[in-house]
């Protein structure tokens, strides 16, 4: 099992990847989302001059706002600066589009920005549409040193239904998966990916990695999951969660996929959706307030030990997230990937690597 760390990218706190580095962190995640974040590639070029062993990327860059030779030049760049230890996170932009009250990039274009994506890191000429006109592109100047495609960068796709999930086999190297998926959904959503780039000639089954973005707090004896600290470490995270159920419900027109166990909370944050100051047709500019870096007040009421577990936390005593993990790295997955709230990151980073990770 492999252990990332993942930040909320305020500029200033490209230090954490060079803390997480020194706890023992292997990789170190920043994620893309322009209208909550800073830049995610200034970020890394920091990250990269700083650090010598961790590897770094995106976690995840976003199809949407970047075009692909775009999204391809500036990982690249960074690879420049730490050659050989660069991953490329990409996805369709739940959150980067839904700011903007915009919709995740639709499966089709997905599929070919990864094609592109995917054949100019390795150094290859591919054809490229923008504004319905296609040519042929490919990069110049490389033996300058503007940009590094001799070390590889894998590619691990954030993809959850079947359309992404396909894309992810035919042109990722991995896939991110969002929280602790039961082992059932694991392997039904690995063997979509799987059989998709078996269907492509790939071979990748070996080598493939997989992810799972989530957030942990290691309770100390006796702790409750109602204890302010506890509610401080993981808030940002299970109102993320809430967030997206929120966004799945209003596309999908049901909340029926909503676990019952957290049934009376859900009814009572749609009832605090519905008495926003924000105007119905710009929710968007409100919903995601917060989004996994700080707790908005108002929905601490929100954190309760149902909706906690139902996010997919690694919340315990450390026997018992260790107890997780092994079940997590038995039926295949790879890497657990923790994002906490970025006034207590250091705390969570710390807690996590000297209490889970250096008995696991």
């Amino acid at each position: 099992m492999k252990f990332g760390a993942m930040i909320a990218p305020r500029i200033d706190d490209w230090q954490l990847l060079s803390f997480a580095e020194d706890l023992g962190y292997d990789h170190g995640w920043v994620p893309d989302s322009q209208m909550i974040w800073s830049d995610c590639y200034a970020v890394l070029a920091l990250a990269a001059a700083n650090t010598s062993r961790i590897r770094l990327g995106t976690g995840v860059s976003i199809a949407g706002t970047r075009t692909a030779p775009v999204t391809a030049h500036s990982i690249a760049s960074i690879n420049q600066l730490a050659p050989g230890r660069v991953f490329l996170g990409v996805g369709t932009g739940h959150t980067a589009m839904r700011v903007m009250g915009m919709d995740p990039v639709k499966p089709r274009p997905f599929r070919e920005y990864l094609h592109v994506v995917r054949e100019l890191l390795h150094g290859r000429q591919v054809e490229y549409t923008q504004d319905g006109v296609t040519r042929e592109i490919k990069f110049l100047h490389e033996e300058l040193g503007f940009m590094n495609t001799e070390q590889p960068v894998p590619i691990y796709v954030a993809a959850n239904g079947p359309l992404a999930l396909k894309a992810a086999g035919m042109y990722g190297d991995g896939r991110i998966s969002a929280g602790g998926e039961p082992e059932p959904a694991f392997k039904h959503n690995l063997g979509l990916a799987m059989k998709a780039a078996s269907d492509a000639g790939r071979d990748v089954e070996a080598d493939y990695h997989t992810a799972a973005l989530t957030f942990s707090c290691v309770l100390k004896p006796g702790e409750q999951l109602t204890d302010d600290r506890v509610i401080d470490q993981v808030g940002s995270m299970v109102t993320a969660s809430l967030h997206f159920f929120w966004e799945l419900a209003q596309q999908a027109g049901s909340d029926d996929f909503i676990d019952e166990s957290i049934r009376d909370t859900w009814d009572e944050y749609k009832a605090y959706v519905d008495d926003m100051e924000t105007p119905e047709d710009r929710r968007y500019l409100q919903i995601h307030d917060g989004h996994c870096t700080y707790l908005v007040p108002a929905e601490r009421r929100f954190v309760t030990p149902a909706t906690i577990r139902a996010s997919g936390g690694l919340v315990g005593e450390p026997d018992e997230i260790i107890e997780m993990l092994r079940a997590q790295e038995a039926m295949g997955l790879k890497e657990v990937t923790l994002l906490p709230p970025m006034e207590f990151a250091r705390d969570c980073y710390r807690e996590f690597a000297e209490q889970v990770m250096a008995r696991y």
